[in-house]
């Protein structure tokens, strides 16, 4: 059940938090002071609203959290939104921030003679299992995921897999760890996401802030 007495955002920790504090603020949200205290070992804190407050976790719990009505509004890469599909949610706002790209990436050893345009099978370490078997499924590719929360890139090397699906930026860790990004899946960026019911319990509330966090996305373009 969605709670009705406070408006619940929910940030992700990590890089995508310093970028999406700015278009947090511009919105006109200020959390309490303890937010930007690294000794903080809160999760949940008070803003300049007394009616709102802000969860800080991981960024997959992000999507969960507003899809089971914890939060009511959140920030989600596509990545995120992409993997679990939640109905519950709805994301009507790139935000423009975190980008990167989820890319399939292998040892340099096999990528300067393979073809992935020729693969039928392949076992690959991951973090996003159901985007990656979609992904292959497409072109009739069998894809045996083996699910990975971090430290994607030791896979290949110590003989887990040969190959990985994660995120990617630069590239840097991908060529210190000896590996090549391959194949492209998905371009990713960070969204507003908000609960469906609280747009339907809460709908002039819910429609301000997206439009605050619109016109503040707007602001720093």
């Amino acid at each position: 059940m969605l709670q009705q007495d406070k408006l619940v955002i929910a940030l992700p920790k990590g890089r995508i938090l310093d970028e999406a504090m700015p278009l947090v603020r511009a919105a006109g949200i200020e959390p309490e002071a303890a937010f930007d205290d690294p000794h903080s070992r809160l999760l949940r804190f008070t803003t300049n609203h007394p009616h709102i407050d802000i969860i800080r976790v991981r960024s997959f719990d992000v999507a969960t959290f507003v899809a089971f009505g914890a939060a009511h509004l959140g920030i989600a890469g596509n990545d995120v939104l992409m993997e679990f599909s939640y109905p519950e949610i709805y994301a009507p706002l790139d935000l423009g921030i975190g980008g990167c790209r989820l890319s399939v990436a292998e040892p340099d050893d096999i990528a300067a003679t393979d073809d992935p345009g020729r693969w039928s099978h392949v076992r690959i370490a991951t973090k996003y299992p159901e985007i990656t078997r979609r992904h292959f499924a497409r072109r009739g590719v069998q894809a045996e995921c083996v699910k990975l929360n971090g430290a994607m890139e030791l896979a290949p090397t110590l003989g887990l897999c040969s190959r990985i699906v994660d995120l990617v930026s630069s590239g840097a860790t991908l060529k210190a760890n000896g590996l090549k990004e391959v194949e492209v899946i998905a371009q990713v960026t960070s969204r507003l996401i908000v609960n469906r019911a609280a747009l339907k319990t809460r709908p002039d509330e819910m429609a301000g802030w997206v439009e605050a966090f619109r016109r503040a996305r707007g602001a720093q373009a």
